[in-house]
């Protein structure tokens, strides 16, 4: 399957600002590509490439007072599968877990596990640990979250979500990492693009939000908000919550006026 992604998103700059861009598709998906996947600045500015301590992709630039537009578009080829499902699969304990997926079992700005423990330990303690215990943790963010774009906020954390049980995509994905940390599941934050193939369209298009969990020897992918395997996820960043992985973060004010996301299936040519 060839899966068209792209983007187009304007700022106004009222005075010069550094900025950083998540924009890239992971390097664990270069492989894939079939198109450069180049990140284009209109006006032209001098633009440096890094990975972060995260594995990602960052792009740094400093954008001039003005009209900013950050676009891209890119092609990809993708297995056409659903996400695995792996019922079977056990959960690590933590003495045996590897040293770089500790710290996706603390807590995080977005993600108070500390203070979730006796819910988590009351909601789930009597599930079977490994898949079964994230996927029912999966089903009880699911059916107890109302979604809404009205809802989003920047500031919302786990437990605003598990208080005013309502939130969009992030949030869901935000309270289930919590529930699986204090369950000693790793669980970190996925954004990507994740296009209506295989499901009714609903639009309009966004870079989307699932979360990881590290179970047997690997992470596998989970997602609260729609809470069934999908077809044609690209993964672009990981973290420990939203705030590792923001699409852009700009050291001073960058005012957003226009934001277009595609993530589509194409006829192979």
């Amino acid at each position: 399957m060839l899966i068209r992604l792209g983007y187009d998103i304007q700022f106004d700059i009222p005075v010069e600002v550094p900025i950083v861009a998540l924009l890239h598709v992971h390097p664990s998906r270069f492989a894939d590509l079939r198109e450069p996947d180049q990140l284009r600045i209109e006006p032209s500015v001098p633009m440096q490439y890094y990975h972060d301590t995260f594995g990602n992709m960052c792009s740094r630039f400093v954008a001039p007072q003005g009209h900013l537009r950050l676009f891209n578009s890119t092609l990809i080829q993708d297995s056409g599968q659903a996400d695995p499902v792996a019922p079977n699969a056990r959960q690590v304990p933590v003495q045996y877990l590897p040293h770089e997926v500790l710290r996706f079992l603390l807590a995080s700005r977005y993600c108070e596990s500390d203070c979730f423990m006796d819910i988590a330990g009351n909601l789930f303690g009597q599930t079977t640990p490994g898949w079964a215990r994230v996927q029912a943790i999966c089903d009880w963010v699911h059916a107890n979250v109302t979604f809404g774009y009205h809802f989003a906020s920047p500031t919302r954390t786990a437990r605003d979500v598990y208080q005013d049980r309502t939130g969009v995509c992030r949030d869901f994905q935000h309270l289930a990492i919590t529930f699986c940390r204090c369950m000693n599941i790793p669980a970190r934050y996925v954004t990507g693009y994740l296009g209506d193939i295989g499901v009714p369209l609903v639009p309009p298009m966004d870079f989307s939000a699932w979360f990881e969990a590290y179970l047997e020897d690997r992470w596998w992918a989970f997602d609260a908000r729609n809470n069934q395997p999908r077809i044609g996820r690209v993964l672009m960043a990981t973290g420990r919550d939203a705030a590792d992985v923001a699409i852009t973060t700009s050291f001073g004010s960058a005012f957003l006026t226009s934001f277009t996301v595609v993530t589509e299936e194409i006829a192979a040519g």
